[in-house]
């Protein structure tokens, strides 16, 4: 047993809608039950009072609400970091930092004698939605957390060539985990339901036709989408070419815009005149209803271009789901050849519908990126990463596919 206390900073809470956030709901137990002290960093929550533990982790709380503002939103999230960095130091023999927006925060427990993990994320700074100064800014803050952290952690191996040689000695691959799903029964009257509401709330209603809303989603028989709904997850990329398709299936899209102007494009890519039946849901916090997509879905759609490892793709993957993932160096590391890529709306395009048209003929694919997911992201292999890391120890990068087939 460890007897160590660690003090995670940097998510907004455990199991909010985010891959930090969902990655806490499986570590953390399973730290707490190998005898670590676990202490978390959370924002308030909007109407009601924050629970103290979670299954034997203390949960703290930021003092102040965070900000509708975006700006505003930004600068809470540095004065948080640092809020809970300053904190853990004083009491924890270990802080974690998800992300890499501690800066010179991390010099305290430096300075305190205290180990400090600074877990990289992805390539935050090619996001679309900062301009040039804010990408400017988040480089410094990347190249300051990387120089003052003990040890790094990044979750696919394509981003160590972004940490610099000088610190591979530090660096240590662990990438997200994931679980088998309890099975879900196909619930369509509870969908529907949920389709209704959502789309009478967001007055989605009036732009749609009238098959459109009425929320027909059958299952096995709808295309999948979930993912913050951003330039970089592609989803107008992913919209346009579905529509140029002329599929039989829905588009089914699960998450939250980021961006009004976006969310505008996007809805006037969707809606403007087009017949394809295109499904915005929102963000989904019942666990039961997204497993119940997941498990249902016709193929998974993952437009996600700067990431590593990202949770939603491997969530996909133990569904055995059908993968229809944007080429990047990311995805390809997870899924391999037992995906189909596209890198621009007319591949995209060609393959919904050449998958509509070869329906079950790449039912083999679904069940090699389960195996994938497996061998490679299981959470027993990912909690005993995260334990040689807490040790001091340096996780080795894994083989790729290409050296292993060599």
């Amino acid at each position: 047993m460890s007897g160590k206390s660690v003090g995670i900073v940097g998510a907004r809470g455990i199991g909010n809608y985010g891959g930090y956030e969902r990655m806490l709901v499986d570590l953390v137990p399973r730290l707490v039950q190998k005898g670590y002290d676990i202490r978390c960093s959370c924002e308030q929550p909007d109407d009601e009072e924050g629970t103290a533990n979670y299954k034997g982790a203390k949960l703290d709380y930021f003092p102040l609400q965070p900000p509708a503002n975006y700006t505003l939103r930004k600068a809470y999230e540095l004065l948080y970091d640092s809020y809970f960095i300053m904190t853990y130091s004083l009491v924890c023999d270990i802080v974690y930092v998800l992300g890499i927006y501690g800066g010179l925060s991390l010099l305290i427990p430096r300075v305190l004698g205290k180990e400090v993990i600074v877990n990289t994320d992805g390539l935050e700074w090619k996001r679309a939605k900062y301009n040039v100064v804010e990408q400017g800014l988040i480089v410094l803050f990347f190249v300051i957390s990387i120089n003052l952290a003990s040890r790094i952690i990044v979750d696919n191996e394509q981003l160590k060539q972004f940490i610099g040689e000088r610190h591979h000695f530090k660096t240590s691959y662990v990438p997200y985990g994931v679980s088998q799903q309890k099975q879900q029964p196909w619930d369509e009257p509870k969908l529907t339901k949920y389709v209704r509401e959502y789309w009478d709330e967001t007055k989605l209603s009036s732009y749609v036709n009238e098959n459109a809303a009425s929320g027909k989603v059958r299952e096995g028989e709808y295309w999948l989408v979930v993912a913050r709904l951003e330039p970089e997850n592609n989803i107008d990329v992913i919209i346009d070419g579905f529509v140029k398709a002329r599929p039989n299936y829905p588009l089914v899209i699960v998450g939250d815009f980021t961006s009004g102007k976006y969310r505008d494009r996007v809805y006037t890519l969707a809606f403007n005149g087009n017949t394809a039946s295109i499904f915005f849901l929102g963000a989904i916090y019942d666990a039961g209803l997204l497993g119940m997509l997941r498990q249902y879905c016709f193929a998974y759609i993952h437009g996600h271009s700067v990431g590593g490892t990202n949770p939603s793709l491997l969530e996909a993957m133990i569904c055995e789901n059908l993968i229809v993932s944007h080429d990047n160096v990311f995805n390809r590391e997870l899924c391999g050849r037992y995906a189909h890529y596209f890198s621009n709306s007319a591949d995209f395009s060609d393959l919904v519908s050449k998958l509509e048209m070869s329906a079950g003929k790449s039912s083999e694919f679904g069940s090699e990126v389960y195996k994938r997911a497996i061998a490679g992201y299981s959470w027993d292999s990912v909690l005993a990463s995260h334990e040689e890391v807490l040790r001091g120890d340096i996780c080795p990068m894994p083989r790729t596919e290409r050296e292993t087939e060599a």
